[in-house]
């Protein structure tokens, strides 16, 4: 099972990178263009130039914190795992695979209830993270996760 989890890892972790990189070939073909706008000393292609050139550091700027994002994920999701207090999805589902309801709401209201009571701990969150996700609000379960990687990192 380590082996497959192990696998799984790095597979994605290489998808993660390719597709990356194929997004840094965009936006460097992107600059090329904007450059070009730009250099063509036309008001109106300096414009666009200028306006397509935010683009591209727009793109790296969010590549950039969702690379950081993930790896602070992991790293959180490791020292969980070795002390033994990681998330486990033991919900019961439909045959179809849907997360009971019921049984997701009252996940998430324990959750929530610890973190209310401990707002300081990056745990906490962690954990209020994946009961959002099991109550399928995935932009809350990405803000939670935001926020226990911001106290993660200053623990």
């Amino acid at each position: 099972m380590a082996r497959d989890s192990s696998r799984a890892r790095r597979t994605g972790v290489a998808a993660a990178v390719a597709l990356t990189g194929l997004l840094g070939l965009y936006v460097w073909l992107v600059a090329l263009r904007a450059t070009a706008l730009v250099t063509s000393g036309e008001p109106v292609g300096v414009a666009l130039g200028v306006a397509f050139w935010v683009l591209p550091l727009v793109v790296l700027w969010l590549v950039a914190r969702e690379w950081r994002l993930a790896i602070d994920v992991q790293r959180m999701a490791d020292e969980l795992a070795a002390a033994d207090e990681l998330p486990l999805d033991t919900l019961p589902r439909s045959p179809g695979g849907r997360i009971d309801r019921d049984a997701a709401r009252a996940v998430f209201d324990e959750a929530r209830a610890v973190t209310e009571e401990r707002p300081d701990d990056w745990r906490s969150w962690y954990h209020l993270a994946f009961a959002y996700d099991a109550a399928g609000d995935r932009r809350r379960a990405r803000e939670s996760l935001r926020t226990a990687s911001r106290l993660h990192r200053g623990a």
